[in-house]
C-alpha cells in the first residue's frame, strides 16, 4: 500500500511543479516588464529578497523528484570542470570533451545532448560530487548581485520550478 501512496505523491508533486512552470510561461512577458524595472532601478533589498525567497521556497521543492534542469538544458563546462571530471572518469580531456561535449553559439563547452549524459533513473546525478560548478549553483537564486544575472533568473523561471515560484512570489509582492 505505500508504494502506490509514494507513487501518487510522486506523480502529485511532479504535476504541482509542472503547474509552477506553466504559470511561469503564461508570467512571462509580465516578469520581463518587472525585470527591466529592476534592473535600471537596482534595488539594495534585491539580493535579500531573492535569497528570503530561495530558502523559503527551497524548504518545499525537492529537486530530486523533478532534475528538470538536468532533463532540458546544460550546464556550462569550464576548463577546471572538464579536467576535474575527466580526471575522476579516467579520461583524457580531449577524450571527454569528444564523449560528451560540443561548443555552444557563445562558445563554451556544453553537453552534447539533453537530457544529461550523466542523470541517472532516479535523477540522482552520477558525477554530483564532482559535478560543474554551473549545477552546484544552479538555480542561481541564493548568489550575490542578483540584478546581474536577471536575463538568466527569467529564463530559468521556465525550467525549474523552484526559481518559477520565487519569482511568482517576487511578482506577488512588488516593492
Amino acid at each position: 500500500m505505500n508504494y502506490f501512496r509514494t507513487k501518487d505523491t510522486i506523480y502529485i508533486v511532479l504535476m504541482i511543479y509542472k503547474d509552477l512552470i506553466d504559470a511561469a510561461k503564461s508570467r512571462k512577458d509580465e516578469l520581463n516588464r518587472y525585470f527591466k524595472i529592476l534592473k535600471k532601478k537596482k534595488p539594495k533589498d534585491l539580493d535579500t529578497r531573492f535569497h528570503s525567497l530561495h530558502e523559503e521556497v527551497f524548504r518545499k521543492v525537492d529537486c530530486l523528484q523533478c532534475a528538470n534542469c538536468c532533463k532540458t538544458t546544460s550546464p556550462i563546462f569550464r576548463e577546471v570542470d572538464i579536467e576535474r571530471i575527466a580526471k575522476k572518469l579516467k579520461m583524457s580531456v580531449s577524450g571527454f570533451q569528444d564523449a560528451y561535449l560540443k561548443f555552444d553559439e557563445d562558445g563554451d563547452w556544453v553537453l552534447q545532448s539533453s537530457p544529461c549524459t550523466f542523470l541517472m533513473p532516479d535523477n540522482k546525478c552520477f558525477i554530483y560530487d564532482i559535478r560543474p560548478q554551473a549545477c552546484r549553483e544552479y538555480p542561481h537564486t541564493d548568489r550575490k548581485r542578483m540584478v546581474q544575472i536577471l536575463s538568466l533568473t527569467e529564463k530559468n523561471a521556465l525550467i525549474c520550478p523552484a526559481v518559477a515560484e520565487i519569482t511568482r512570489e517576487l511578482l506577488q509582492h512588488k516593492a
